[in-house]
């Protein structure tokens, strides 16, 4: 096995650990969207790590199946929405969280099936990203407006990596990178950072919200 395979199925471990580390801290604060989405995330790379030893396909599908599920509906609108209870106090019902995972699952069944989505989905993954990186520019101005400077510079360099990841997914090949493993090791080690950087700036605006208005001081802190 080349060194860059050691090295893929390395991201892939620290994407599993991160997602699902932080997925269950964000359901014990009963963010169910928000953890939900990251263990979307944790299974996905967990059928890819398989897939890797194993080399058996149905694996790589369900992680592609899921990867998609993320892409076109899990980051940009789930996502969104579970990072809304800090910047909107938005707390939807548990009926309303079971409903967009299923009317997620659904946009990702057409999307992953229907043959006349073939040619634009990729410009449909990239305008879905792409909305979710401009929600994380407001969202690291909310925590500089808080004095969380630190969090909303790691939400930002987050935002570019996985913003980078996502413009060229579908568009650009590594020269020399075939099988796109090189590629894969970046994308995971980009989504990696980005549930490391939301779950710490989630709890930043956290905090932020439960201190008087007048007590709202610069803060360096990465414990939650």
């Amino acid at each position: 096995m080349e060194l860059k395979y050691y090295v893929y199925c390395l991201a892939d471990i620290v994407l599993i650990a991160t997602s699902f580390h932080f997925g269950i801290k964000l359901l014990k604060k009963r963010n169910y969207l928000l953890g939900g989405e990251l263990l979307v995330v944790t299974f996905s790379a967990t059928n890819l790590l398989i897939n890797a030893l194993t080399g058996l396909p149905a694996y790589l599908n369900v992680s592609l199946f899921c990867d998609a599920f993320s892409r076109s509906f899990g980051i940009p609108v789930i996502t969104i929405a579970g990072l809304m209870a800090v910047s909107h106090r938005f707390w939807p019902s548990i009926f309303v969280d079971v409903t967009l995972f299923a009317l997620g699952l659904l946009v990702t069944v057409i999307v992953w099936t229907a043959d006349f989505l073939t040619a634009p989905k990729p410009f449909f993954y990239l305008t879905m990203w792409t909305l979710f990186s401009i929600y994380l520019v407001y969202f690291a101005v909310r925590l500089v407006r808080v004095g969380e400077k630190l969090q909303a510079l790691n939400v930002v360099f987050a935002m570019v990596f996985a913003q980078t990841i996502a413009s060229i997914y579908d568009f650009y090949h590594i020269p020399g990178d075939d099988d796109h493993a090189i590629f894969y090791t970046f994308a995971m080690l980009a989504w990696s950072f980005l549930g490391f950087a939301l779950y710490y700036a989630y709890c930043a605006l956290e905090r932020a919200q439960t201190k008087p208005q007048s007590s709202n001081i610069p803060s360096a802190q990465m414990s939650a």
